[in-house]
């Protein structure tokens, strides 16, 4: 199913049964929260940091005024498809068209200013509705900022990848406290504490491990979770969380204790899931 046939059936209230989300991890050993007008940025951007007005998760600068900030971010406000979503209820669909092709490699880790950031090297991409999207980067956010029956998780992560025409296909983990995350450790040993710090490496990550084993998954059309705002995300969220330790929710938190956008309005949107 085309993105914009998905959105027009989910404008006009439609039960959707298409072929998606039970992912099968193609070569086995890439969201983005989304931006302006109807493209993404460029692979070089960063989602987060994009925009000519400056931006925070709270004070004058805070969600409620992202909208106040900038022309380019009128959608913040004005927008009928924001995101996150509190994942309340869903319409059981078959959602099985997803196929994960994420190989082990070196993330640049960076420190933009809003959120921990990796940057991926070319090679890892995501199939969906028979489009390829190509991962760009994933972030961090504390707490979650999609929420499931109005209770957010500890923390989330977002994996952004973008098509050829310029949308994003962002998929989203939840994160619990239990055990030591051997994976997400690789990329915590080289958080940098200042924001424009860049930190390379050549250690290879497995960011596959940092999927749930289950691939249970809420799939709705929705908007970047900053500015600008734009409206051309497909967000896949995972139902299941991973586990993470306390130590390393800590560590995160001492850096961004809350950079969460509060969820948005529904505007008669549906929510998939594949469960």
């Amino acid at each position: 199913m085309k993105r914009r046939d998905f959105v027009r059936l989910l404008s006009l209230g439609a039960v959707v049964s298409c072929p998606m989300c039970a992912s099968a991890l193609a070569n086995e050993p890439a969201p983005a929260a989304a931006h302006g007008g109807n493209a993404a940025p460029p692979a070089g951007d960063k989602p987060e940091t994009h925009g000519t007005g400056h931006w925070s998760y709270e004070g004058p600068g805070g969600p409620e005024r992202w909208a106040d900030i900038s022309p380019e971010y009128r959608a913040c406000g004005a927008g009928t498809q924001q995101s996150p979503l509190n994942l309340d209820q869903h319409l059981p669909s078959l959602l099985n068209d997803l196929a994960i092709s994420w190989t082990p490699a070196p993330f640049e880790v960076a420190n933009n200013g809003h959120t921990i950031q990796a940057n991926a090297a070319a090679g890892s991409w995501i199939d969906l509705d028979g489009k390829r999207f190509e991962l760009l980067q994933f972030h961090f956010h504390h707490p979650s900022e999609h929420q499931v029956d109005g209770r957010p998780y500890s923390m989330e992560v977002h994996f952004v990848h973008k098509s050829a025409e310029g949308n994003l296909a962002v998929l989203g983990v939840f994160l619990t406290p239990g055990a030591e995350h051997g994976e997400l450790m690789k990329v915590w040993r080289r958080m940098p504490a200042q924001a424009g710090q860049k930190v390379p490496s050549s250690e290879a990550v497995d960011i596959r491990l940092m999927l749930p084993d289950n691939r249970a998954c809420y799939r709705y059309a929705g908007s970047l979770t900053t500015p600008p705002c734009a409206e051309v995300v497909d967000w896949i969220v995972f139902r299941d969380p991973i586990e993470v330790s306390a130590g390393q929710i800590a560590q995160f938190a001492r850096l961004y204790p809350a950079n969460a956008r509060p969820v948005q309005p529904h505007h008669r949107r549906f929510i998939l899931g594949n469960f």
